[in-house]
């Protein structure tokens, strides 16, 4: 049975986090809430992790993950911010926008999916932060379901779709809809890799 941890998504219980933390150390899955949908996180740099991450959801490890951080100076730990990209991530973050560019050397390449660049955001979402911050690196973020089947927004929807994950924060629903907007910071202007939450046209606004 996963062990639920459960903690006010508001006024958040550190011990509760430090719990789970604990748990990312140990190279397993922790369930938990976000400003969009549930989230599954294990530690980036620990390949067994990554890999046990990969078959809990029975997803094709040609499909790369991406990273949630505490603040854009951990996001940093894990990605190299150029100037568009510190432009995108100092208009919305916190928020639902994942910025992919190159990976730093510190995340496993299983994570990549046999590219070089990874995605990260800095959510809206207090919990989801102070789980970052308190497991003092990034953590990652692919949704917490069964891949093709549909996310989770709940504690106990986590629990129907994932019975053999190893924690639950449960934090109470999140809202759902759609996922994060994810864009690739290039040389040569932004991509829109996937629609999300942020509409296109306000991403490219906010870039001047």
């Amino acid at each position: 049975m996963p062990e639920i941890v459960v903690v006010d998504p508001v006024n958040v219980d550190t011990e509760g986090l430090r719990k789970a933390a604990r748990v990312l150390r140990d190279g397993r899955v922790v369930a938990f809430p976000t400003d969009t949908l549930y989230g599954l996180a294990v530690d980036p740099r620990n390949t067994v992790a990554v890999r046990r991450l990969y078959e809990l959801k029975g997803r094709a490890e040609t499909s790369a993950l991406t990273l949630i951080a505490a603040d854009v100076f951990q996001a940093e730990h894990c990605v190299v911010l150029d100037r568009m990209a510190r432009v995108l991530a100092d208009a919305w973050w916190p928020g639902p926008l994942t910025i992919v560019a190159t990976a730093t050397s510190a995340v496993a390449r299983d994570v990549l999916a046999g590219g070089t660049t990874v995605g990260v955001r800095v959510p809206d979402h207090a919990l989801a932060r102070a789980l970052a911050r308190t497991f003092e690196f990034c953590i990652t973020a692919t949704s917490a379901n069964r891949s093709g089947e549909p996310p989770a927004v709940t504690a106990t929807d986590v629990l129907a779709a994932l019975p053999d994950v190893d924690c639950v924060i449960d934090g109470g629903p999140t809202p759902g809809g759609a996922p994060s907007t994810m864009v690739e910071a290039r040389e040569d202007g932004p991509r829109l890799l996937r629609e999300g939450v942020i509409a296109w046209d306000r991403v490219i606004r906010s870039l001047g």
